[in-house]
């Protein structure tokens, strides 16, 4: 395990030591928690984010999420509780694919399950093990809506601790990743009221 006092030195020491898991303190000397959050999903995108914070506005919690959270603490909380929601993040990042296929294909899109890999067009998108799980969960059930219920449970999995709107922040970055025009998303469309449906293209 390695500690850090500020955000500076926790960039530093994960240039050498990359975790799978990070529990980032929005308060921090210099630079913040959200700009350290930033700045860590973009060098470190399979690494699984834990923000722990005395703000409680939902802002500040979206704030998070947006930037690449898996997940948000507000102070102060159970040791136990920040134990077992690092458990089940590692959980839901490190479970192996079960499927038979190695591949699963919708249009232009192409997921390589066996090595957690995205292909549009031919071309590997970068996603975070989040976008990645819910691209997995849209094409595993093309042209279904799903609610936001069903979509927490296929891509956070039942352990789940947080917020429902969890899953529009996420589907908005991955439409910004894999829409022409995220504004009018082609792939990812919104079932009003409900959740969302992957329009499945032959």
């Amino acid at each position: 395990m390695l500690e850090a006092c500020s955000a500076e030195e926790a960039l530093q020491k994960a240039e050498t030591n990359i975790p799978d898991l990070a529990v980032l303190d929005v308060m921090l000397p210099g630079m913040d928690g959200f700009e350290l959050c930033r700045m860590f999903r973009e060098k470190h995108r399979d690494t699984a984010i834990i923000m722990l914070t005395a703000r409680g506005q939902d802002m500040d919690k979206l704030m998070g999420l947006e930037l690449g959270a898996d997940d948000y603490m507000v102070k102060p909380f159970n040791p136990a509780e920040l134990v077992a929601r690092i458990r089940a993040v590692l959980r839901r990042i490190n479970r192996k694919d079960r499927e038979h296929s190695r591949y699963l294909v919708s249009g232009a899109f192409t997921l390589d399950t066996t090595a957690q890999l995205a292909y549009k067009n031919g071309s590997e998108v970068e996603l975070t093990p989040r976008e990645y799980l819910l691209v997995k969960t849209f094409l595993e059930n093309p042209n279904i809506a799903l609610s936001r219920e069903e979509i927490l449970d296929k891509a956070w999995g039942r352990d789940f601790f947080g917020e429902i709107k969890t899953v529009d922040v996420h589907i908005r970055r991955l439409r910004e990743k894999i829409e022409e025009d995220s504004a009018n998303p082609r792939f990812i469309e919104t079932v009003w009221g409900y959740g969302y449906r992957w329009r499945k293209e032959s």
